[in-house]
């Protein structure tokens, strides 16, 4: 299975942040259940505005439930 090309530079902008020491971990809520998510974002700016770029969240249950390993 191929990694596509956007997903490739959104994980280099976020090692990147983690590099800056630029993410932070926010409170968000689900825009489609109302619950609440904890969510991985790079912050930046824009003049004297914080900007939160999202990149995930974390998984409610075991995450080792959650996904499969790649084929061999």
């Amino acid at each position: 299975m191929s990694i596509p090309d956007h997903v490739r530079v959104n994980f280099q902008t976020l090692m990147r942040a983690a590099a800056d020491g630029k993410l932070a971990l926010l409170e968000c809520t689900d825009a489609a259940t109302g619950a609440p998510r904890y969510v991985i974002c790079a912050i930046g700016r824009n003049g004297a505005e914080f900007l939160f770029t999202p990149f995930g969240h974390f998984a409610e249950d075991n995450p080792y439930d959650a996904y499969l390993p790649p084929d061999p």
